[in-house]
């Protein structure tokens, strides 16, 4: 089956939407978790969530890259500067930048968060995903790209994957930095 991934730009937004599900992927998540405060979290809901990743949609740039297969949204990736999703740049966690400054860098981009619609994992589609996301980055000016993936899951359903594979991204040529959380590196590629 072939795959093929475009921006996720306001045209797509239906598609984006009929991917996430009536519940926004994730528990009503919707891809905010790394854009929003955890206070702002705490207090927002599934709508408030929507309502927030629709608006960043529509503002501008792509916030991410949608991955299809006969016409159909099966995956997302949320991939673009760090700036963009700031709890990502946090200290406390594993992906926090190396080097302060790479937070607000546009030219240092984050991998942070993936869904596949149920029926197409195991075929690829994250792999597809991080090619057409290093092309992506390429394309708008990026000099490295990094992520914070999973080591191990003892389940391939496992809600930890929203963060991806670190299969994935070694296969697509990332190195480790560092490991600051057991089980999840921070990994880069320079483009």
């Amino acid at each position: 089956m072939s795959t093929t991934v475009a921006p996720l730009v306001p045209e797509l937004w239906a598609d984006f939407e009929d991917l996430f599900g009536k519940q926004g992927a994730c528990y009503g998540c919707w891809c905010t978790h790394f854009r929003l405060a955890p206070a702002v979290r705490r207090a927002s809901d599934r709508e408030s969530n929507k309502d927030h990743i629709k608006a960043r949609i529509e503002a501008g740039p792509p916030p991410g890259l949608l991955a299809y297969e006969d016409g159909q949204a099966v995956g997302w990736m949320q991939i673009g500067p760090r700036a963009d999703v700031p709890e990502w740049n946090n200290r406390g966690r594993g992906s926090a930048p190396v080097d302060p400054v790479d937070a607000a860098d546009p030219g240092v981009w984050a991998i942070s968060c993936f869904f596949i619609r149920a029926r197409a994992r195991g075929r690829g589609v994250t792999h597809r995903l991080v090619e057409g996301g290093i092309a992506f980055a390429r394309q708008s000016g990026a000099r490295l790209v990094e992520a914070c993936p999973i080591d191990l899951s003892r389940d391939s359903r496992s809600i930890g994957l929203f963060v991806g594979s670190s299969r994935v991204f070694e296969k697509a040529g990332f190195e480790r930095l560092l490991e600051r959380k057991a089980g999840r590196p921070l990994m880069r590629l320079i483009l």
